[in-house]
């Protein structure tokens, strides 16, 4: 089963979501708190069944089991060795023994869903895949203190489907726990940097971390910044400040001067920010970077669409900064040069 691209034009706050599924043994606690843990009823006894979601644009393929050889060192047990796919040799992760669950064989064979973000090839084995379900971000709930703490933050999204619960995972975090390398770095900005500049950014971000990581990296630049959890609570910042512009004849600049907006977001995504920032007669001056694991050679295509002024993949922290400040000078917001971005 290949990616089909079906989803239609960026910036319409839609996403498609392949759903698959882990078995497991029913927990000892059998019953309690099934219902907001995304168990199926209608399972077999003794069976526990559980319904996650991975975003189709980091889905390459769906495949059969392959024939996978060990690795001689691996960091963590889930990680049953690498195979080899089109001359492209590819770790594969048990996806029930990192999230510390019991898998159980069922009658079908497993499935093997191979991902791409972050420039970075993982392939998941699961249980099984349903199929594919295009929504609007308007239904991705943020999951609740307790879904987060069980899950040690790995779900990002909570969606009801066909009577069910469905968890979207954030498997950029399972692949950095796995291979630290792969993570968010925050480097060093260099000696040339002047951190004098009080440039105002904007942050929209559903990941706790990867806010405080822009906020620590843009404040050592000199930025004043403010954080947001998702791109609708972004938007209401920003109604905000046209209202005051129009209001108090103050320029835009004076509230903020440059936006930097994860993709994938609860509520309203980054695309969807991006095109009614682009849209408004009042913020459309206002430069906007897409900051992703969304953003590869095969889907830059989606935040020029909707008019991003530039897009940076997630893990390249360090060039936020440089690549925001050199956005505010080419639009003129801001009062004074800026070393070259490099």
């Amino acid at each position: 089963m290949a990616q089909t691209n079906i989803l239609l034009e960026a910036g319409t706050n839609e996403l498609e979501v392949v759903e698959f599924y882990l078995d497991e043994a029913t927990p000892p606690s059998e019953g309690e708190g099934m219902e907001g843990m995304g168990v199926d009823p209608q399972a077999p006894a003794g069976l526990y069944r559980g319904y996650y979601g991975v975003n189709v644009a980091k889905v390459l393929e769906i495949i059969r089991m392959p024939k996978v050889t060990e690795l001689p060192e691996v960091q963590h047990p889930s990680v049953l060795g690498a195979f080899n796919l089109r001359s492209r040799i590819i770790p594969l992760v048990d996806l029930s023994m990192w999230l510390g669950k019991t898998h159980i064989q069922g009658a079908e064979e497993p499935k093997t869903i191979v991902t791409e973000f972050n420039n970075v090839t993982t392939a998941f084995m699961v249980s099984g895949v349903n199929r594919i379900h295009r929504i609007s971000w308007e239904k991705v709930e943020q999951p609740n203190k307790y879904v987060a703490a069980v899950s040690s933050n790995t779900i990002v999204g909570v969606v009801r489907l066909e009577e069910r619960i469905v968890f979207l995972l954030d498997l950029e975090k399972v692949v950095a726990n796995l291979n630290p390398k792969l993570g968010l770095r925050l480097d060093d900005l260099g000696e040339d940097w002047d951190a004098s500049c009080g440039y105002r950014a904007l942050i929209a971000d559903d990941s706790a971390l990867v806010r405080e990581m822009q906020r620590d990296l843009l404040e050592k630049a000199g930025f004043s910044v403010i954080v947001t959890t998702n791109g609708r609570e972004a938007w209401d910042y920003l109604s905000t400040f046209k209202r005051r512009v129009e209001e108090e004849g103050r320029p835009l600049s004076d509230f903020v001067q440059v936006v930097v907006s994860d993709i994938e977001m609860p509520m309203m995504d980054g695309l969807n920010l991006t095109s009614r920032i682009k849209e408004d007669p009042v913020l459309k001056q206002l430069p906007v970077l897409l900051f992703s694991s969304l953003i590869t050679d095969k889907l830059r295509h989606k935040g020029e669409s909707v008019g991003a002024d530039g897009q940076i993949s997630k893990p390249e922290v360090a060039q936020l900064a440089r690549r925001a400040a050199a956005l505010i000078e080419e639009r003129g917001l801001g009062g004074r040069a800026r070393p070259e971005e490099k």
